[in-house]
């Protein structure tokens, strides 16, 4: 029963200490992506016009 313990108090840990690690590391990652994309609400904007040549005018 002793052997049961041993084993998975440091098998427990490692996981809770990676689970920890994918966390943070995964939270950050969110974060810049965040900031870099941009963000798409609402109806998307028109173009804007296109200026015309000046020799089309006269």
């Amino acid at each position: 029963m002793g052997f049961v313990v041993v084993v998975s108090v440091p098998v427990i840990l490692f996981i809770v200490i990676i689970s920890l690690a994918f966390y943070l590391i995964g939270r950050a990652t969110g974060r810049r992506e965040a900031f870099s994309a941009p963000h798409h609400f609402g109806p998307p904007v028109p173009p804007p016009p296109q200026a015309q040549e000046k020799s089309d005018q006269v």
